[in-house]
């Protein structure tokens, strides 16, 4: 059914939860599996700390994917990593164009911590903007 999937991820705790379905489905479709992560350049601020704060972004989506990777391909799964700057949903959708995504698995809310009805921001804006579908994930446990 799906060929390429995609899991953009944030590296927050939430994650895990994301992957586990990214790799099921992956497994399950025996489809490739993109890792993106999105160092978001319009949140970094313009000073001298810059691009100290940039590059440890960077590295942390690096391992971030990195893990996922290897998770993947422990289970027999073919993953390619990516990391890229920019406004996260915007990169997200544009990755999803270029590589033919059937796919993306993404989690509901990520590092921002910003409230939304049922989305964070990034995920909402995907959501709206997609031409493949969207597999929205909680990325914790619902509340009882």
């Amino acid at each position: 059914m799906y060929d390429t999937i995609l899991v953009p991820t944030d590296g927050s705790d939430g994650m895990a939860r994301v992957v586990e379905h990214a790799i099921h489905l992956a497994r399950l479709s025996e489809a490739t599996l993109h890792v993106l992560h999105v160092v978001d350049t319009s949140t970094v601020p313009l000073d001298a700390h810059s691009q100290s704060v940039q590059e440890g972004v960077e590295e942390a989506g690096r391992t971030s994917v990195a893990e996922i990777h290897d998770r993947a391909v422990d289970v027999g799964i073919y993953a390619v990593t990516a990391v890229q700057y920019g406004t996260p949903h915007q990169e997200i959708l544009a990755y999803a164009d270029e590589n033919d995504v059937d796919l993306v698995v993404l989690g509901t809310h990520g590092r921002t911590g910003l409230p939304h009805v049922l989305l964070g921001s990034v995920a909402e804006r995907v959501v709206q903007h997609s031409d493949v579908p969207v597999l929205t994930v909680r990325t914790s446990p619902a509340e009882q």
